[in-house]
Formats: structure tokens, sequence, C-alpha cells
């Protein structure tokens, strides 16, 4: 099992936006797609109030690419991810880091 680390940066005011799209529109596509996610979070103290963090469980980098790109030219996305910037971009930076976990990790 790999992990992966996504951070999203969101411009001023549009983190409800962003919380919004994930909660009514991504994750449904997700499930349809197989994508595990493994936890959301919003930063309390740090350098961001507008930055939401996930983690998505895959079984391998193969897993993540198929997934992934099914998920990303899905018809149901585009138009929830066009649908959700119609008042404006949300987005200012996305990163993303793919980790091991280690063999004293809790998560596996």
């Amino acid at each position: 099992m790999i992990y992966e680390l996504r951070i999203y940066e969101c411009l001023p005011g549009r983190l409800p936006a962003l919380l919004n799209r994930f909660a009514e529109h991504t994750l449904a596509i997700w499930d349809k797609h197989g994508i595990k996610q493994a936890g959301f979070f919003t930063t309390i103290v740090g350098e961001s109030s507008q930055r939401l963090t996930y983690l998505i469980a895959w079984e391998s980098l193969a897993d993540r690419e198929v997934k992934w790109k099914a998920f990303t030219t899905d018809p149901a996305w585009l138009e929830a991810r066009d649908e959700s910037e119609r008042d404006g971009q949300i987005l200012a930076n996305i990163s993303s880091q793919l980790l091991s976990p280690t063999a004293f990790s809790a998560v596996k």
C-alpha cells in the first residue's frame, strides 16, 4: 500500500467551495473508480487556513495511474469541476507526494 498526500491551497475565501465540491461530487466519483480516501483535514494552526490536506490509499503506483486517469477524464468530474468554478477559480496551488509507510507505522 502506498499513500498520496495532496495539499490544496485555495484562493482567499474559496475553501468552502472546494469542501462542497468534494462532499457533493468528488467522493462519489472516486467511489465509482475505486479510489479510497484515507482522511481529509483542514488547517487549525499553521501557515494557511485556506488549505485542504488529504490522503489517498493506493494498492500500487500502477493502481494510482489507472484510477487517477479514469477519474480525471470522467465527464461527471469535468462537469462538477467546471460548475464549481463558475464563480471563479478555487485553487492557487496543488502539491502531491507519494509515500510509503515505514515498518513501524500505524498506517500500513
